[in-house]
């Protein structure tokens, strides 16, 4: 069922706001070394060239709203004339968390000379800014590419690198916070504390809601296997958790899901796609649309433009899913006018 998104269209400054390689390296980094997916898409036009371009993505792991830019990155170079398995390669490795495989697989990428190298989450593009300083780097769902040390500025890097942010304002954020709880006095947050998008949030969200006298407990989780874990050390001391894009802690949703249902505390997320694996809402980016931005940058840059030239993208618009069900199995009730101003609910 699905309801027109008063909430969730906001408009928000561009500017970040406060998101051997394996022996068999691409055996041990999981997925076949072509990504053929979405390839016979109908090219509808471009400058695309008849000379075989490749394009490397790599993802720190994989998880519903990294493959959506992956997803989107592909299809947006097919309707451009770059056509997977005629004019293009496109060849795709994940990292499957482990940032050291990330390195390895950068390290691939760069002997390989692509094109572009497109790199999905904040390790996997700091893995290959810190393999090459000539190939193109296009990064994607990256929160603060400043911060994380990927560009000095957003409005053209002059160097090699350029990309795509998913950075929220906190001001939504919040809003929906304590429209789903009026009487938020405290929220829990699930993180990997080695993870620059995360720590950022963390940062953030002190500095947002402690002056609203609302606090925030931590909840580090070095591993996936670790999310469970530490979400039960927030029982009984809050009253609900905000997961943010925490490549970890999505990869890991259903597991934080199950104590979200046992412990009776409300999930509420920042990607939308965590909503269908049991957050009770969420406010964010669409990621496909995201992957779609990349995707232009890149047909740019095979078409001769610079990396360094391209201000990096961040989205105007945000969506807002939500899902009774989850809620009531976590013990509240979502607000009817929560409900009226979503994009999405989820059943």
């Amino acid at each position: 069922m699905l309801y027109q998104n008063r909430f969730g269209h906001f408009s928000f400054s561009k500017a970040l706001m406060l998101g051997g390689v394996c022996t068999a390296v691409l055996a041990g980094c999981n997925q076949s070394a072509q990504d053929t997916s979405n390839a016979d898409t109908a090219a509808t036009g471009g400058d695309a060239t008849t000379a075989m371009k490749t394009v490397a993505i790599t993802a720190i792991v994989e998880h519903p709203a990294l493959d959506d830019v992956r997803k989107g990155v592909i299809e947006e170079l097919n309707e451009a004339g770059f056509k997977n398995g005629e004019n293009l390669t496109v060849n795709f490795q994940s990292a499957q968390g482990n940032t050291a495989t990330a390195g390895q697989i950068a390290k691939q990428f760069v002997a390989d000379n692509s094109d572009v190298i497109v790199a999905i989450g904040t390790p996997s593009a700091q893995s290959v800014a810190a393999a090459t300083s000539s190939i193109p780097l296009v990064f994607s769902a990256v929160t603060d590419p400043v911060a994380a040390k990927l560009v000095t500025k957003l409005d053209g890097s002059g160097t090699n690198v350029t990309g795509g942010s998913d950075a929220l304002p906190y001001e939504p954020q919040i809003e929906l916070m304590r429209q789903i709880i009026p009487s938020l006095k405290s929220i829990g947050y699930v993180y990997s504390p080695g993870e620059v998008n995360s720590t950022i949030v963390l940062k953030a969200l002190k500095e947002n809601l402690t002056p609203l006298g609302i606090k925030v407990h931590e909840a580090p989780a070095q591993r996936s296997t670790d999310i469970a874990m530490a979400a039960r050390s927030l029982e009984g001391r809050v009253d609900m958790i905000y997961t943010s894009t925490d490549n970890n802690v999505v990869s890991a949703y259903e597991s934080l899901y199950q104590v979200a249902k046992e412990s009776k505390i409300p999930l509420i997320a920042s990607d939308t796609s965590s909503v269908e694996r049991g957050a009770v809402a969420a406010l964010g980016v669409n990621y496909y649309n995201l992957g779609r931005e990349t995707g232009k940058i890149v047909v740019r840059i095979l078409n001769g433009e610079e990396a360094g030239a391209i201000p990096v993208y961040t989205p105007q618009m945000l969506d807002l899913y939500v899902s009774p069900k989850h809620a009531k199995e976590q013990g509240i009730t979502l607000p009817q006018a929560v409900i009226d101003k979503a994009k999405e609910v989820v059943e």
